[in-house]
C-alpha cells in the first residue's frame, strides 16, 4: 500500500506540486486514529500536492537521509505544522488554564487575552487539514460582533493564488441566535478582518474567511482605501521570509466603548458599527521580536495617507481599547516590544 501511495504522489508531484521548502510537518493525524509524529530537527521540508484547481491530493514529508513519507488526502484527518517557538520566561498576564477551556489554541503568540466580562463570547479557531489554523477570533454573542481576529503568516501558509470564494455565510462554530446576517451589514461593506487575500493556500482555507464572524460593517471607501493599503503592507511583510520567520497579526475594530462606536445597525437586534479599525503586528526573525500597531478612523472617504500616518505602539492601542495584545509573550519581551516602535524596521 505504501509503495502504491508513493507512486501516485510521485507522479502527481511531477505534474502539479508546489514546493514549500521551509514548511515542516509536526504530526500527521489519520482518519483511522493513527498519529505519526516528526521531530522538528529531522524534517528537511514538506510538500502539499495539489490538483490544478488548487485542491489537496496529499502530503509528502521529507525526513533527512531517508525516503519521503507520503499520505493521501483521503487518509488524512488533519496535519499539524511547526510554527515559531514560544520563548520561555515569566508571564503574569497570559491566557490562563481557565481561558484555554474556551479555546485550547489560546496559548499561541497571536492571541490577545480573552474577554473577562459577563457577555456571552465564543473563542473560535478555524483550520484545514492541509495547513492547520486559518485564523482565530473572539465573537461577542451579546453584541453580535467580532472583538478581534488573529492569525499568522509563515512558511506553513503559502500563497497558492486559489482566488476568492465570495460565498458569505454564517459561522458553523457559533450558535445561530448569536450571529449576524446579511441584513446587519445594510449600507456597509462586509469588511474582512482576516482578508481573503491573506488565506490563499487552498479553497477551503479561503472559504473560511467569508464567515460573517470574520466581518465588520465597513464603509467601502475605507475598506477599499486605507484599510486595503494596510492589508497589502501586512501581506508583503508576512510573506517575506527575509523580513520575518513568522508575523503574528491581530485585526479588529472598536465595539466595547460607547464613544468608539459610530452607530448601530437595527434589525432584530443592535449591531455596533465601529468608529475605529486597527491592526497589531508582532514579527519574529531569528528569535528577535518587533511590534507595531495601526489605528484608522472609520470614515466614509478614501484617505491617501502613507501607512506611517496610522502607526502607533501596541501599548497605545491597548490603552485605547482595553485589550491586552500578545499576552502570551514573556513579560520582559512583551514590555519591550509593545512600548514603542521604529518605522525604519517596517519598510
Amino acid at each position: 500500500m505504501k509503495k502504491y501511495i508513493m507512486t501516485i504522489l510521485c507522479v502527481l508531484t511531477a505534474m502539479v506540486a508546489q514546493a514549500q521548502s521551509k514548511v515542516k510537518v509536526q504530526s500527521v493525524h489519520l482518519k483511522d486514529g493513527k498519529v505519526i509524529n516528526f521531530e522538528r530537527a529531522t524534517v528537511d521540508s514538506s510538500r502539499v500536492v495539489f490538483t490544478p484547481e488548487g485542491d489537496s491530493l496529499g502530503v509528502k514529508v521529507y525526513v533527512g537521509g531517508r525516503e519521503s513519507q507520503d499520505f493521501l488526502y483521503s487518509q488524512l484527518d488533519f496535519v499539524v505544522f511547526y510554527g515559531a517557538d514560544i520563548p520561555s520566561g515569566n508571564n503574569a498576564n497570559r491566557n490562563t488554564a481557565e481561558d484555554l477551556k474556551k479555546n485550547k489554541e489560546g496559548w499561541r503568540l497571536e492571541f490577545p487575552r480573552f474577554y473577562q466580562g459577563s457577555n456571552v463570547t465564543f473563542e473560535v479557531t478555524h483550520s484545514t487539514s492541509e495547513y492547520g489554523i486559518t485564523y482565530s477570533l473572539e465573537w461577542d454573542g451579546t453584541k453580535r460582533a467580532n472583538r478581534w481576529t488573529c492569525y499568522e503568516f509563515s512558511a506553513a501558509t503559502p500563497d497558492n493564488e486559489v482566488g476568492r470564494n465570495d460565498n458569505f455565510t454564517g459561522d458553523p462554530a457559533i450558535p445561530t441566535q448569536y450571529q449576524t446576517t446579511r441584513s446587519d451589514f445594510s449600507g456597509y461593506s462586509r469588511g474582512h478582518l482576516c482578508a481573503s487575500s491573506d488565506r490563499q493556500s487552498s479553497k477551503e482555507q479561503n472559504r473560511q474567511t467569508f464567515y460573517y464572524s470574520n466581518m465588520q460593517p465597513q464603509y467601502q471607501s475605507h475598506n477599499g482605501g486605507q484599510w486595503n493599503r494596510l492589508e497589502t503592507k501586512v501581506q508583503a511583510w508576512g510573506n517575506d521570509r527575509s523580513f520575518c520567520d513568522t508575523l503574528y497579526v491581530v485585526k479588529a475594530a472598536t465595539i466595547d466603548n460607547e464613544s468608539q462606536i459610530l452607530s448601530y445597525q437595527a434589525s432584530n437586534h443592535q449591531v455596533p458599527v465601529p468608529k475605529y479599525f486597527y491592526m497589531c503586528l508582532l514579527a519574529v526573525k531569528n528569535g528577535k521580536y518587533k511590534a507595531i500597531g495601526f489605528w484608522t478612523e472609520h470614515v466614509n472617504q478614501a484617505e491617501k495617507y502613507d501607512y506611517a500616518h496610522y502607526a502607533k505602539s501596541i501599548k497605545e492601542i491597548e490603552q485605547l481599547t482595553g485589550i491586552d495584545f500578545f499576552c502570551n509573550l514573556p513579560d520582559d519581551i512583551e514590555q519591550e516590544v509593545e512600548s514603542s516602535y521604529n518605522l525604519s524596521d517596517w519598510k
